[in-house]
């Protein structure tokens, strides 16, 4: 029997206010001592009142707009109860079924196809407090508890069961993710811990809607790990039902190290949170006109960006969903290309910038496990090499020399080039003598040549630019042998 894959994503992101959502403490903890971004408020001591952080409950809304929710008018907040040990008063402020927003959606790419995933709500709820787990000599172990972290404004995104893939699951996130960057709500880093997610999967038979157990799936810190979290997840499901046995509903953390989930809870019976009204806050009334002033200051989104560098820069769809994945990335090129001079071609511009966009810098940004945000390299320093291409003082090749150097030290491509005499030599009488001496040295690849056998010039035009380090012009280099070579077919005859 086939079976299908059914995947649901319910992501956490901490939003970026300066202060907590019910209380004033700075969200800034990342660096800070434990236990020192605190109050009574987010303690959990008896008497104290939380009041709602509206630069929060904005955040929110903006997302939900964004990703195409109806807004709530009306809506609550609720006590979570459960007997963590990471959680102060012994409840969580979150929202149960009157949430800020519900039923929306947004669109993913996989393979070429365009596939839209709904969003079943985006509601608001507060952080928890960090358990650092310990182990003394005798290897007792123990926990401590860091308060900094709780209180911190956090959303929950739920998506419906729409995802039938681990790669559809991992576009998903990297969409998201983006979408919540480009509105400047949150850091969306997943290592840092600032974007969360628990992923639910089963599999059922193909042209079935009866799902079989229900497995959820957590402590994956990066778009690799869920990906491969899942896909571990699928196969061990499919063998588990080929074998002859019986899924399970439960809770599987993901062990990084050892590719493999492993078993932390049983949930066969849903867990009882005994949700009631939060009583020391007041139902939010959100105004049509506060929704329709959030719309107002939203910024272009990913894929209006990604459609309006195609009609515009003429880049292919490819290109362009790559460049606007981060918003950073597109402001960086666009920042470029700003720098141009008016009368120059703006789509020949923008296809040069892509290319080293999507070329080097990607390539450096993955050796040193970095992104354009924290680049050395301003865009006017980019250009300025550029056009050092351009007029031909550098070669494409001497280009990269020299762009790696500007990455890793921040150093300006003029500086570079002088320092190591990297002047592309353009001049034919220059390079006369050095091509003469490589035709000597390669007779067999001459001979080839006047054979008709086009690879041996191309052969010849490289032994000339190792001679010359990389510094000569190919395009020069390419006439003179072309010439020289002809002169000797003549002189042969």
């Amino acid at each position: 029997m086939e079976y299908e894959t059914v995947i649901g994503l319910e992501v956490h992101a901490q939003l970026l206010t300066k202060s907590k959502m019910f209380c004033s403490c700075s969200t800034d903890y990342a660096s800070a001592p434990p236990n020192t971004h605190v109050c009574p408020v987010c303690l959990g001591m008896p008497g104290v009142l939380p009041v709602i952080n509206r630069q929060a409950i904005e955040y929110a809304i903006m997302t939900a707009v964004a990703l195409n929710c109806t807004i709530a008018e009306s809506t609550r907040f609720d006590r979570k109860n459960y007997p963590y040990p990471d959680l102060m008063k012994g409840y969580q402020i979150s929202q149960y079924d009157n949430p800020l927003s519900h039923d929306g959606w947004l669109s993913i790419e996989v393979d070429g196809e365009s596939r839209r995933i709904g969003i079943t709500r985006v509601h608001q709820e507060e952080d928890v407090a960090k358990l650092w787990h310990r182990s003394d000599a005798s290897g007792e172990t123990y926990s401590l508890v860091d308060v900094n972290r709780a209180g911190v404004p956090l959303m929950e995104i739920v998506s419906e069961p729409d995802m039938r893939s681990p790669e559809e699951a991992r576009q998903y996130l990297i969409k998201l993710r983006s979408i919540l960057q480009y509105l400047g709500v949150s850091t969306g880093n997943m290592e840092e811990g600032s974007f969360r997610c628990d992923a639910n999967i089963s599999i059922r038979p193909a042209g079935s809607s009866e799902l079989l157990a229900k497995v959820e799936v957590k402590n994956m810190n990066s778009f690799k790990a869920v990906y491969r979290a899942l896909e571990y997840e699928v196969e061990r499901q499919h063998r588990v039902i080929e074998e002859g046995g019986q899924l399970v509903q439960e809770t599987r953390g993901w062990v990084e190290d050892r590719g493999v989930t492993v078993s932390q809870r049983s949930k066969e019976y849903a867990h009882d949170y005994r949700y009631f009204p939060e009583p020391d806050l007041p139902p939010l009334i959100v105004s049509r006109e506060l929704v329709e002033e959030i719309k107002s200051r939203l910024p272009e989104l990913p894929d209006a960006r990604r459609d309006r560098f195609m009609a515009e820069y003429a880049l292919s769809r490819y290109d362009a969903n790559l460049l606007t994945a981060s918003r950073a990335q597109a402001d960086y090129f666009e920042n470029c290309l700003k720098l141009f001079p008016e009368d120059t071609d703006t789509k020949k511009d923008a296809k040069i910038v892509a290319n080293w966009l999507l070329g080097e810098f990607a390539r450096l940004f993955n050796i040193t496990d970095s992104e354009v945000s924290e680049c050395r390299i301003e865009p006017q320093h980019l250009v300025e090499m550029l056009d050092l291409i351009d007029k031909g003082t550098l070669s494409t090749t001497m280009a990269k020399t020299v762009f790696e150097e500007m990455f890793n030290s921040g150093r300006r491509a003029p500086e570079i080039v002088e320092d190591r005499g990297l002047t592309q030599i353009s001049a034919a009488d220059e390079l006369d003598g050095i091509v003469s001496r490589v035709l000597a040295e390669n007779a067999e690849a001459v001979a080839d040549y006047k054979q008709g056998k086009e690879q041996a010039l191309k052969f010849l035009v490289g032994q000339v630019m190792r001679a010359t380090k990389g510094q000569a012009n190919p395009k020069v280099v390419n006439e003179v042998l072309t010439n020289k070579l002809g002169e000797g077919q003549l002189a042969g005859h």
